[in-house]
Parts: structure tokens; sequence; C-alpha cells
């Protein structure tokens, strides 16, 4: 890092905009799974940008894509017909399983919360929501109304009212002894109990993996069980699929998939690795919700051009390279590989996830008590060894996050989890 360049930051950028180590890390280019520092230090990427660099750093078929559409045209509005957008509209509509879906592009996953929230609470007249404990959702003031994270939700101030419903971290919490079956009845008659006491909510918008939270989850069918107490009372489901969406769980293409009985939520927003680092985010919704809005509404940069170029080469990789495949394949892998690791490092309390998705929790040895202090630790440790990793959780920034882009190969895997099993064992 060039000492002048941090102060620079410094002068000029928020205190609180958050940056890793305690000597920063500035990322000049990428190739594949692998990025380079300003000093020329080659790391293995596990984290991806926070998971946006989805498929590989300077993917060609990506690269290509978005370097002709910029020698075309770079920007319309969405004011003039714009032939990307449609194309890509219509891939991700095909692809939802969301009945007659209609699709509206934004830059970033919070902008696709914001509107999820805007369509929900237009369409039944409630600004009432419901969210999970421990969630994530976005930057805005409406997303950060309805984070149930305290770490990142710096005000109580909100334009609507939010209630939260327990559920969306398994291991923690008043029935985490239960069995899955028992938890999942247990969140349900929660859920019953809290709408006999409040006007009926707008929807409960979910994450079907807590990202930020620390990649934690309820056992499957939890929200299918969920959608059907919902149903009766009139409720939209959302489903935020910005950090699970395209595959990266691996057993699935979408997260809400885990819990599909009931069928597809009534929304579904993305963002993160769809345009594998362009900004793109965007909702799919049901017809009659995403056109309830009476009044005009356009986006300036959502569905550029060049955006839905990039969104259209790297779904396009992705489908044909089956990385949701190798999701599965090497994520199981890894995932493995690091449980064995951490069985011995007593810091350690539990390792979780599903496909290249993974969170490894730290704690005080023999208490649940967070551990950010281990946690820093080992993210310096990690870079050390040439492997950049993320952190989050909700008890502390206390889990490390693991989500390498989705063509990581058996022998990358391999490599990372000797470096995090290293970096592990020095606290």
């Amino acid at each position: 890092m060039t000492p002048d360049l941090f102060a620079r930051h410094r002068a000029v950028l928020p205190d609180w905009l958050a940056l890793y180590y305690e000597d920063p890390l500035e990322i000049t280019h990428g190739d594949g799974r692998h990025v380079w520092d300003a000093e020329g230090n080659k790391y293995l990427d596990f984290f991806g940008g926070i998971l946006t660099t989805m498929t590989a750093h300077a993917l060609p078929e990506v690269t290509k894509a978005v370097a002709e559409q910029a020698g075309r045209i770079v920007h319309s509005s969405t004011l003039y017909l714009n032939r990307p957008m449609v194309e890509l509209a219509e891939r991700v509509a095909q692809l939802s399983g969301i009945p007659d879906a209609r699709v509206f592009f934004t830059t970033s996953g919070t902008e696709a919360n914001d509107t999820a929230l805007l369509l929900a609470t237009a369409h039944r007249r409630s600004n009432t929501v419901l969210a999970m404990r421990n969630s994530y959702h976005g930057r805005s003031f409406s997303a950060v109304g309805i984070t149930g994270n305290r770490g990142w939700s710096p005000t109580s101030l909100s334009p609507l009212q939010t209630l939260y419903v327990h559920g969306g971290v398994r291991t923690r919490g008043p029935y985490a002894d239960l069995d899955d079956r028992d938890f999942i009845d247990a969140c349900v008659a929660d859920l019953k109990d809290l709408l006999g006491h409040t006007r009926a909510p707008a929807a409960l918008i979910a994450e079907p993996v807590q990202g930020v939270g620390g990649f934690t989850s309820p056992p499957d069918g939890l929200y299918a069980a969920f959608r059907e107490v919902l149903h009766e009372h009139g409720i939209l489901w959302i489903a935020d699929e910005v950090q699970t969406g395209w595959g990266r769980t691996g057993e699935h293409f979408w997260g809400w998939q885990a819990h599909a009985r009931s069928g597809p939520p009534d929304i579904v927003t993305f963002a993160k690795g769809i345009g594998n680092g362009m900004s793109v985010g965007g909702v799919i919704a049901r017809a009659e919700i995403m056109n309830c809005l009476d009044a005009n509404s356009i986006s300036t940069f959502g569905g550029t051009q060049v955006t839905m170029a990039a969104g259209l080469a790297n779904l396009t990789y992705l489908l044909e390279h089956d990385l949701q495949g190798n999701a599965r394949r090497v994520g199981g892998l890894l995932i493995e590989r690091l449980r064995a690791a951490a069985a011995q490092v007593p810091h350690v309390r539990e390792v979780r996830g599903r496909g290249l998705m993974i969170g490894v929790e730290l704690t005080r040895p023999g208490t649940d008590e967070a551990a950010p202090e281990a946690a820093a630790t080992v993210l310096e440790e990690a870079r050390a060894g040439g492997l950049l990793v993320g952190k989050g959780g909700g008890h502390g920034t206390s889990v490390l996050r693991v989500a390498p882009p989705m063509s990581l190969t058996v022998a990358e895997a391999e490599e990372g989890a000797a470096i995090l099993e290293r970096a592990l064992r020095s606290i």
C-alpha cells in the first residue's frame, strides 16, 4: 500500500467507509481467481469483491462484451428502447420461476431492495414490513430501516414500521437446541403470534442465506412454512438473492429453491455477481405487482447498455460452463477441508454454508462469545499467506466469509484451505 494513497483516502472520504487490514490493500489487477496489489504481491481471492466478481477476474468473454458495447454506445437511459436490457430481462424472467414476470434493473442490491419495498408497500397499501433478525439489505435509508444487524444499522429512524421475525440463524437464539422440524414449528408459531398483534404487513423480506450476517441460514423449508402463513394474510414474500443468486449455493440456482414447496416468491431481488463486477442489480416480480405504481418512473443508470452486455455475457458463461455444479462440487470439498482443519482450532465454533458460500465462526474457546479480534488476526495472517477472505457476523464481526469466484478449481480450493488452516492455527 502506498502510504500517500491511504492519507489521501482518509482526507477526503468518510470515516465510516470501512477498510480491511491494518495496512490497507490497493488491488491493481486480477486474472481468474487471483489479484495483485500495488506492490506486486499475488493473492488467491476468496471474497471476489464481496461476492461480486462471481465468475472470474478479467473473464475474456465479459471484458470483450463490455469493450465492444462501449465502442458502440455506453448509455442512453431507460427513456429509449435498449436491446441488451430487453434481452437480459427476458433471460432473467425465464430463470426466475415467477409466472408472468417483469424485470426492473437497478445499479445495486441496495437499490433493488429499495425498489422491492416500494412495490410491496404500494401494492399492499401498508408501510409495515417483516424482516429477519440478523439480516442485512443495503445502505439506503429504507434498507437500513429493515436491517436486523446492529453493526450495519446506523439509525433507528425509518419510513417503515419493521417487525423482526426469528429463524435466520439456526445455531443461536431461543430455538437453537431444537431439531430442524421443531425449530421450523417454533418459528412459524412466533410469526403467527406476531401477526396477531399488528396490522397486516406489506411483505416479509428475507435472505435465504444471510450474507453480512455471517452466512447463516435456517433449515430448508422454513420460508415455505412461512409462506403458507403469509398467504393466508395476503402478505408478499420478497427473497433477497443479492448474494445467493445465480447458483452460488451449488444445490440450487436461487436460494429460495431450498424452500420451494410453496412455489417462487412474489418478488426476487438480485445484484452482486450477475455483472461480474459491473453495476447491475434488479427486481423480478409478477406483473400485477411490478405494474402497481401509478406515477411515472425511469432509471438513469439502471440497465445501461454496457452493464447489460456484461450481464448477458456473464450469465451465458455461467450457464454454459455449469458454474452452479462447480460450486456444488468444489464448494463441498472446500467446506469439508475447512471443517477438518477447524476441528483442531478451539476458537472455531462452527463451519457452515453451502456451495461456495462458507462461514467460519470464531468465538472465545469454550463459549459462544464472539471473538472479533481473532477474526481480525486470521484476516491478517491469511493475507500474509497470500489469501483474501472477508468477515461478517451478527454477534460481533467474528465470522470469516469465504466466497471465491464460482470457477474455482480443486487445486485452488486446496491451496486456499491450506493457507486458511495456517492462519487459523496462528490464533
